[in-house]
């Protein structure tokens, strides 16, 4: 299982750099810095909270998961 904590920062830190390729396309596209910047922002805003609520239903499912022996020496 993954920490609360550790899901918000891999959240942010991908946000961070979408953020900046969605800013950058929407500048090229339309040379609006302020559209840009705009665009950016509402994209991570939804994107954050829909990407932390996908990790922590991820963590629940077992599908895919190895698991270590009960104990080790």
């Amino acid at each position: 299982m993954e920490s609360r904590k550790r899901s918000i920062l891999k959240a942010l830190s991908w946000r961070l750099a979408a953020f900046v390729i969605t800013a950058t396309v929407v500048q090229l596209m339309t040379g609006r810095l302020e559209l840009a910047a705009g665009v950016g922002l509402a994209d991570t805003l939804v994107k954050l909270g829909v990407f932390y609520w996908h990790e922590r239903l991820w963590n629940r499912i077992e599908f895919g998961r190895t698991h270590g022996p009960d104990y080790e020496i």
